[in-house]
């Protein structure tokens, strides 16, 4: 497994080979680093709510009343260059601006840039080989102060492993809950298969 430097990030980039490396828009040349790529914060925030009901449920039973995760959060858009205020111990879920396709044999580690992680802001997330789509962010402010985050800013940043040896395509291309987006998503957390089987185990009990 090999981190990709910045010659390397340009050649696959450039490549027109299935197994190449889309990002787009790259607004600036100056967005591939030494061993990573800056990422910008997209338009589109998913905000989390409060309720009345006492805790989002992940292992739902369906005789019972069950409210979507989805309804735990408020949907909300900025143009670029407009401000977003993050709010102390709030979850926000949104995505990059770039559209990116990844090869099959090259993963991505997503973290925030040191200016937005000294602000209390973290970012620590993975992306899987044939990943497409723009990169989801989940946004936590753990500062004491509100923060104003600008759409477009230079965010997060992607470093990117090339795995040595054959990558089976089967299992890179098989269905993804969160694949292919533009947009953020709520939690898929209810629709993991080991949640039904979980549940029949405790009513069996």
């Amino acid at each position: 497994m090999n981190l990709l430097h910045n010659a390397r990030i340009r050649e696959l980039i450039a490549s027109s080979a299935s197994d190449s490396l889309f990002v787009d828009p790259l607004l600036e040349d100056s967005q591939i680093g030494a061993v990573a790529l800056d990422l910008r914060l997209g338009y589109d925030f998913l905000v989390s709510i409060l309720t009345r009901k006492p805790s989002i449920e992940t292992a739902t039973d369906p005789v019972s009343s069950h409210r979507a995760i989805g309804s735990y959060f408020q949907e909300t858009r900025r143009e670029l260059g407009e401000k977003f205020v993050l709010y102390p111990h709030q979850i926000v879920l949104c995505t990059t601006l770039e559209y990116i396709s990844l090869p099959h044999n090259v993963y991505a580690d997503i973290l925030s840039r040191s200016s937005y992680t000294r602000l209390g802001v973290p970012v620590n997330t993975m992306v899987q080989p044939g990943f497409r789509g723009c990169v989801p962010l989940e946004l936590f402010n753990h500062g004491n102060s509100p923060i104003e985050l600008v759409v477009g800013s230079r965010i997060c940043q992607a470093r990117f492993f090339e795995i040595d040896g054959v990558v089976n395509y089967v299992e890179t291309t098989r269905p993804r809950k969160y694949f292919a987006h533009v947009r953020p998503i709520v939690s898929a957390a209810d629709m993991d298969c080991e949640i039904e089987r979980l549940r029949c185990i405790a009513v069996k009990l």
